[in-house]
């Protein structure tokens, strides 16, 4: 696709060492992409957003609001207003993606008019490396998004391309929407009749990332609420308002 049109949203918040660790390296290969970022930071400390103001071509923003679906708005928003005609929405620490597969995703895709979304989405290969509760979740939350879309697809590993003529319909969602904002993208795009296509690849999940605990259990949980929940509002939300 054409570059010029395109701009990265993504979000930060470096709660630890480990994890300051895992994004300072994620968002490192990200940089090296010429496409203006915007990445929205929950509360990170000043070296990490000093690193983060070291990159040219990122925008670092202060999330007004508490939670996912603040950063996220606030980064789709400022992306969309700098121009863009597409935004690739990523969470920041797809280290592995951005190394591996990232240019690869970005040169397959072809985008015209009727481009709604395009998805990264894991082959079967690559979704058995996660976490078995993990996958529980994802795949109910896929088979919802394929009974609505009707493409029985991946839509839970993260990455996406979005039309930024999508963005406007976002106001309408409640501010504890949470990641339920994604899937509810992705059911507007088809009720608008825009494209919804998966670009499937062996996306695997990090070693690091490969543990399970009761805390980690609940967090599905939370995510597969969410998720059903902006599905199902992409249903019913009233187009004529926008």
């Amino acid at each position: 696709m054409d570059k010029s049109k395109l701009a990265i949203a993504t979000i930060s918040w470096a709660r630890g060492a480990d994890e300051e660790q895992l994004l300072r390296e994620s968002l490192a290969y990200l940089a090296v992409f010429d496409i203006p970022v915007f990445i929205t930071d929950g509360g990170s400390g000043p070296y990490f957003i000093n690193f983060l103001q070291s990159f040219r071509h990122f925008t670092v923003l202060k999330s007004e609001g508490r939670g996912v679906w603040a950063q996220a708005r606030k980064s789709v928003q400022a992306a969309q207003a700098a121009g863009a005609h597409f935004i690739l929405y990523t969470e920041p620490d797809k280290r592995d993606f951005f190394r591996d597969y990232l240019l690869r995703f970005i040169t397959a895709i072809s985008t015209d008019k009727s481009t709604g979304i395009v998805l990264a989405s894991r082959s079967e290969k690559g979704f058995a490396t996660f976490p078995a509760f993990q996958k529980t979740t994802e795949t109910t939350i896929n088979q919802c998004c394929a009974e609505i879309i009707g493409k029985p697809v991946d839509y839970t590993y993260g990455p996406f391309l979005l039309n930024c003529s999508l963005v406007p319909f976002f106001n309408f969602l409640p501010e504890d929407i949470g990641w339920g904002w994604r899937p509810f993208a992705f059911g507007l795009a088809h009720r608008l009749q825009y494209s919804v296509t998966p670009v499937t690849e062996d996306f695997s999940c990090p070693v690091e990332q490969r543990a399970d605990s009761p805390t980690e259990r609940i967090y599905r949980m939370r995510q597969l609420s969410q998720n059903i929940q902006g599905l199902v509002l992409s249903t019913t939300v009233a187009l004529a308002q926008v």
